[in-house]
């Protein structure tokens, strides 16, 4: 009696690096089937809905009213805004650039999450160009050695 054996499904990934079962993706435009389900069935009853809702929040249903309340008020997204900020070619400038932004907030033009973001971007500055100065003053001890 002989037993066939049958090879173990691969677990994880199946597919080799960077070899794919659908080379070419989602094509452009495609949609979720869950979604074009919903908005079938859906289709029509929109209005009917939004009033049910608006008439359950005016009786004081908290989550209804929280359904209204993030229509007409969306969550805040960022938003430009203008600020004049030293140039910064040296380490030196970023001093400057940061007491910029402290002026900058204590005036009211800038929000604190905004300076902090801003803050952010010139430590990262800072980091490059200290980087790019060891690089080269290794380079230059290196020449020297040589």
């Amino acid at each position: 009696m002989s037993v066939e054996r049958i090879a173990p499904k691969p677990r994880g990934r199946p597919f080799s690096k960077g070899h794919s079962g659908n080379p070419r993706g989602r094509p452009p435009g495609a949609r979720n089937a869950a979604t074009v389900l919903a908005e079938q069935l859906l289709d029509g009853e929109v209005e009917g809905l939004i009033r049910k809702i608006i008439q359950k929040a005016k009786h004081g249903d908290v989550t209804a009213l929280r359904i209204c309340i993030d229509r007409i008020l969306p969550p805040r997204r960022e938003r430009p805004f203008h600020f004049e900020m030293p140039e910064l070619r040296s380490v030196g400038d970023a001093s400057k650039a940061i007491a910029a932004l402290m002026s900058a907030v204590a005036k009211g033009e800038l929000g604190a999450s905004e300076a902090a973001e801003l803050s952010k971007l010139i430590e990262n500055y800072v980091r490059a160009v200290e980087a790019t100065e060891l690089e080269q003053r290794l380079l230059t001890l290196e020449q020297r050695l040589k």
